[in-house]
């Protein structure tokens, strides 16, 4: 047990260098055991700070970019958030530790039914899981007050910009390319975009579509 805290305790020192350094942030990130979202030789790997493999071609990212990203959102806990790419559920299960609500939607089937039963098991109840088309967004529930995309586009997609609330906020890998990644912020205010460059990413690329096939 003490062997495992000081890992836990390391975790989180290397989680806070990266730049990560809001307290709640590292409260939901601290209370949330990264292990429960890996499998097979990679759980032994969860208090690393490194991207790891997931199925469908996925990753489960860095804990860091996942601190980084959480922080730049500024969540409150009054906030409905739209989550594209639920991959691992990791992302998704730190962002409703602070949020009212999080819609999270995943394009890969297995990915779905692999994160709704981690969230059932963990019993983060104020998160809906959607199989679908993450590129549309979710417009019957727009509009939100954060959004998170994490796989990169080329730009910013209308679509999505289109669903944030006035006031709301964006986080969003961009890049033309897997190698040129750049993660930005994007405030929607009464009458246009602002945009922020946040550091230097690597992402899947966005896709639009569903699969349903199984991957390995």
């Amino acid at each position: 047990m003490r062997k495992n805290d000081e890992k836990k305790m390391q975790f989180i020192l290397s989680v806070r260098s990266k730049g990560v350094v809001d307290n709640d942030v590292l409260k939901a990130i601290e209370s949330l055991n990264r292990e429960h979202f890996l499998k097979g030789v990679f759980v032994q790997r969860a208090h690393e700070d490194t991207p790891l493999p997931i199925e469908c071609g996925q990753t489960i990212s860095k804990p860091s970019v996942v601190g980084i990203m959480t922080q730049a959102l500024k969540v409150t806990t009054r906030d409905k958030i739209l989550e594209i790419g639920t991959g691992s559920g990791y992302q998704t299960a730190i962002l409703s530790k602070l949020a009212r609500r999080v819609y999270s939607v995943e394009r890969f089937k297995p990915l779905y039914d692999e994160a709704r039963l981690i969230f059932k098991k963990l019993n983060l109840n104020n998160i809906t899981p959607i199989w679908g088309d993450g590129s549309q967004g979710i417009v019957e529930q727009q509009p939100f007050d954060r959004i998170i995309v994490t796989a990169a586009a080329e730009d910013p997609p209308p679509i999505l910009l289109n669903q944030l609330k006035v006031g709301g906020i964006m986080i969003i890998p961009v890049g033309q390319s897997d190698e040129i990644q750049k993660l930005i912020k994007v405030e929607r205010t009464e009458t246009n975009f602002k945009y922020e460059d946040l550091c230097d990413v690597r992402f899947v690329p966005l896709l639009e579509g569903r699969e349903d096939g199984i991957y390995v």
